[in-house]
């Protein structure tokens, strides 16, 4: 699956039967912890439909490579498998398996799941680019005045401010909807992931431009979240795939 857009339907692995077992031939993009990973829970398909499998990264035929990455404190590759057996008892959803047991369901839960831890270290990555920047504003002098004073620089971070606020309630929404409502749970994953990709991309800009110059520099710590911005949006989807997510759940 491309991670900008995690369609179970874009799965395109497909095993060969080799007796009771499946065998894996291909690769896997956008994994995370694709080099330093031990375990890892391949989706693939079946002349029956989809499946998930556990394999380990010291099974014969398995190897992973990290990639560079604009925040280097992420660790993202591609997983190869070359001709790696499957044994049934490494299979956690075969294909036929009917209700919430599908590969399809267990999947999409894993990704609503994913979206919604995401959009929590979102928020608080947010906020502490927040924080700093305020810091900055109220210690930086320019024409004898702090530059918090200015208008230029006040608008922005109460933008910022709105902005966490509001998608972190929807983000506390859709952690509540897990355990109390989870006909909501995709619907509001959706939502408070959307908006946490556009919002945070802006904040971590915003951050670098009221910094100024030193922003772009390793002395300063926003640059971090700039790059964390970056590599977060499109992860569990992008702020476009959640949107028409969210209006075709709304039957739009």
């Amino acid at each position: 699956m491309d991670e900008d857009c995690p369609d179970p339907a874009l799965i395109s692995l497909e095993a060969r039967a080799d007796g009771d077992a499946q065998v894996l031939t291909g690769e896997k993009p956008f994994v995370h912890d694709a080099g330093t990973a031990n375990l890892f829970v391949v989706a693939f398909r079946t002349a029956a439909g989809l499946a998930l499998a556990v394999v380990e990264s010291d099974d014969a035929g398995v190897s992973g490579r990290s990639l560079p990455t604009l925040d280097t404190t992420k660790r993202i590759g591609t997983l190869t498998l070359a001709d790696v057996r499957v044994e049934p008892d490494r299979i956690l959803c075969a294909p036929g398996t009917t209700g919430e047991g599908t590969a399809d369901a267990t999947i999409a839960r894993l990704l609503d799941r994913g979206a919604i831890a995401m959009t929590a270290e979102m928020i608080g990555a947010a906020e502490e680019a927040h924080r700093i920047t305020t810091q900055y504003a109220m210690e930086r002098i320019q024409f004898d005045e702090p530059i918090g004073r200015f208008q230029g620089v006040k608008h922005p971070l109460a933008e910022m401010y709105v902005d966490i606020e509001s998608y972190k309630s929807l983000l506390y929404y859709a952690a509540w909807a897990l355990d109390d409502a989870p006909d909501e749970v995709a619907r509001s994953a959706s939502m408070a992931k959307a908006y946490a990709s556009e919002a945070f991309a802006r904040i971590g800009i915003d951050g670098i431009q009221l910094h100024g110059a030193v922003g772009y520099t390793d002395e300063y710590d926003i640059q971090l979240y700039l790059k964390r911005s970056k590599w977060a949006r499109p992860a569990f989807g992008d702020a476009d795939w959640h949107y028409e997510r969210v209006a075709s759940l709304g039957g739009l």
